[in-house]
């Protein structure tokens, strides 16, 4: 199910939302979420959905470990083993057949290349729940002590496909205690709006024509074709993505939750730092705080710092896509 589709816009989303708003207590409108959020992503992956519960089970009992042991061993072993837990799920269901035909390529091999579905939007709640788990381990959280909250934290609907990737600390107060104002139903349904714009008007117009240009011989594109191409496709990744996250912030104001900002104007950047500071900012927050800053970030020399960057972008690489050109 997109959130472009006739089907969510009108029937899914009026729907949740008369559920949620004929009930008053937090607990059910969690329910509600809860509900509709696993609805929501088991209509196009009915089995992945278990996964999904499986994952968010794992990692809250490894939550109430690292509380249980706050400070000593036994926290540090749960940290541990839940990062490595999320990363080997992730690593079997993404990266197994790309692990597979290199070894192929290298070692001479015919191997049998697995064929795993992937499930959707596993990357981001998988990021989700490990941001949540060493923040537990850094104490910067209080540690979720009702499975069905983290849930619905995990597969809360407007963010579980295509992100903004949104830590737990962003929305901890507000999973137990949040109402909805006019402010920010008016805030909400305008985004949701804005990003409908940019999604089906712009980024699928400018898709036409990236498609007209880029799936004939390139050896018959002119060099000027070729540049116009170049900047078109990415404008229709902007538009697409920016506007999957206005879409995706504008449903949480709506039940609620304040998202972070994903995209802010990354084309009127003045250098490249620049545009990785306004470009998929929760990407880039999460990789900055879990991976740079604890390798030692740009503390350690200009050598080290450049090891540090490298390391960064190629999870980055790796975590848009299983293959060398990501």
């Amino acid at each position: 199910m997109v959130f472009s589709s006739l089907f969510f816009l009108y029937f899914f989303l009026p729907l949740c939302v008369i559920c949620y708003a004929a009930t008053k207590r937090i607990y059910y409108r969690n329910m509600v979420l809860l509900a509709f959020s696993l609805i929501f992503y088991a209509w196009g992956e009915p089995l992945c959905v278990f996964l999904l519960i499986i994952s968010a089970a794992v990692n809250f009992l490894f939550g109430l470990v690292i509380d249980r042991y706050k400070g000593r061993t036994g926290s540090k072993i749960a940290v541990t083993s839940a990062v490595i837990f999320d990363v080997a799920v992730l690593g079997i269901f993404k990266y197994s057949g790309f692990i597979v035909e290199n070894i192929n390529a290298v070692a001479g091999l015919n191997l049998n290349v697995p064929d795993i579905k992937l499930p959707i939007g596993i990357s981001f709640f998988t990021f989700q729940m490990i941001s949540y788990i060493i923040d537990c381990y850094w104490e910067k959280v209080e540690v979720q002590k009702s499975y069905s909250k983290f849930l619905m934290y995990v597969s809360l609907f407007p963010q579980l496909v295509a992100g903004p990737i949104v830590r737990y600390s962003t929305i901890e107060s507000e999973i137990s205690s949040r109402k909805t104002t006019l402010d920010d139903l008016y805030s909400g349904i305008s985004r949701i709006a804005v990003g409908l714009g940019k999604k089906v008007i712009i980024a699928n117009s400018l898709s036409a024509v990236v498609t007209s240009l880029f799936d004939g011989e390139l050896k018959n594109i002119s060099v000027v074709g070729t540049w116009l191409g170049a900047a078109l496709y990415a404008l229709q990744i902007y538009f697409d993505f920016s506007g999957y996250s206005d879409i995706a912030i504008g449903l949480g104001r709506i039940f609620g939750f304040h998202f972070d900002e994903n995209f802010n104007y990354p084309f009127i950047c003045k250098d490249v730092s620049e545009f990785w500071q306004r470009w998929h900012i929760t990407l880039s927050r999460f990789l900055t705080t879990y991976i740079y800053f604890p390798l030692g970030g740009s503390r350690k020399g200009m050598a080290r710092t450049c090891i540090n960057l490298m390391i960064v972008f190629l999870v980055s690489g790796l975590w848009h896509g299983a293959g060398w050109l990501f």
